[in-house]
């Protein structure tokens, strides 16, 4: 099984012009934790809630002790800055993103989302293009399409005959 085999094919995507407000829109609407940032038809960020939560608005953005402050980057205050005050995608979304090719195993999936620590991966053709997104859900429902009747044996001896009739 591969990407291809489970991944949503109708991709709900924004701009880079698209506001912070018309993002979390679409995610309260769609039901879902984020959003590939395309430009025309190239991936150039994603945006998820968790980009969303840490905002100067609703006075959540990060404060910063005056001790961390003075060890901290003028560049890495800045970004921060940009991230919890911006206004567009282009401002809040994650610029490097995790992507697989649509050729993909599942089982590489699954550990890229686990290794990375991440919720959801576009999946891309040969050219590039996005042609769909993985999330632990489709990885969920692959699971569920895949278990093992209950009503196998439970025994050793029947669980060794059943092995060895799959063998065969």
């Amino acid at each position: 099984m591969n990407a291809a085999d489970i991944m949503t094919r109708d991709v709900i995507a924004v701009g880079p012009e698209a506001t912070v407000a018309e993002i979390a829109g679409i995610l309260l609407a769609n039901r879902i934790s984020g959003v590939p940032v395309l430009d025309g038809d190239r991936l150039v960020g994603i945006v998820s809630e968790g980009d969303l939560v840490r905002r100067v608005e609703a006075g959540t953005a990060p404060r910063y002790s005056g001790w961390l402050a003075l060890f901290m980057s003028s560049s890495s205050v800045a970004d921060e800055y940009v991230h919890t005050h911006g206004r567009h995608a282009r401002d809040v979304m994650t610029p490097e993103v995790v992507s697989v090719h649509d050729d993909a195993p599942v089982a590489e999936i699954a550990e890229l989302l686990e290794w990375r620590r991440i919720k959801r991966v576009p999946v891309l053709d040969a050219a590039g293009a996005v042609v769909g997104i993985i999330t632990r859900a489709n990885l969920l429902k692959a699971l569920a399409s895949r278990a093992v009747p209950a009503s196998l044996p439970a025994d050793d001896l029947r669980i060794r005959d059943a092995l060895l009739a799959e063998l065969r």
